[in-house]
């Protein structure tokens, strides 16, 4: 397999996982279900929501269509980009990372595209079911993305001497998410935190762009009328 195609399997597997998981847990659970997976504190929780990542939502018909208008706008523009950045070669950490991104874009993509066409309705007390007879419990672009994993690894209550949630209860994480939003947060994060690295051979091969193809000539090549002649070499 050549280098260049890695990314986009990379691209491949990430969104295969994240769709396979949400078939299934569409299929074999029904909204508000749980199944703990180790103890209190990892628990494949069944919801659904029209937003983005983490269950955040934009309220109205109007506002989920322009969601997910931007969405595939917005990863056009990222498998464009990716695109250039395997063709020039660039730090293979900065490739994964946006690999990872337009993975998990394209996950909830298909979600709010589709699912609205090939599913029933998932209810407290019911299961969906993939094409049903009489169609989908949406139409085209106005599907809910299917979240599922929820990590409650720290459970306690705000001290009373805070001034506003004094005494309340807190969760650590709340937010119910998918395959999709980890592998868009996990590619964010180490953006950022390798970002000098990543994109100091960017500004490097931009420096001196005719870097990189001398360095793949032969000697022979590099002597062949490419190199100054001294006048020692002429004497």
């Amino acid at each position: 397999m050549k280098k260049k195609h890695i990314p986009w399997l990379v691209v491949l597997s990430i969104l295969l996982l994240d769709q396979v998981s949400k078939v299934l847990v569409k299929t074999n659970m029904a909204l508000g279900e749980s199944i703990p997976v180790f103890g209190d504190w990892f628990i494949i929780h069944f919801t659904e929501n029209y937003g983005m990542a983490f269950g955040l939502e934009f309220s109205g018909e109007y506002g989920k269509l322009a969601l997910s208008i931007f969405r595939i706008v917005a990863v056009v523009f990222i498998g464009l980009y990716l695109y250039r950045l395997v063709d020039k070669k660039a730090h293979k950490g900065l490739i994964f990372c946006v690999s990872m991104i337009m993975a998990g874009a394209l996950g909830n993509i298909i979600d709010s595209t589709f699912y609205g066409l090939i599913f029933s309705e998932s209810l407290f007390n019911e299961v969906a079911v993939i094409f049903p007879e009489g169609g989908g419990y949406g139409t085209f672009l106005h599907g809910k993305v299917v979240d599922m994993l929820y990590f409650p690894v720290i459970k306690g209550t705000f001290p009373e001497w805070l001034p506003i949630w004094a005494g309340e209860p807190y969760i650590f994480f709340r937010p119910v998410f998918n395959i999709a939003d980890a592998s868009i947060t996990t590619g964010v994060f180490i953006l950022i935190v390798f970002q000098k690295k990543f994109f100091a051979l960017q500004q490097k091969k931009s420096d001196n762009p005719d870097g990189e193809d001398m360095a793949e000539q032969s000697p022979e090549e590099k002597d062949n009328g490419s190199n100054p002649v001294s006048f020692t070499d002429l004497s």
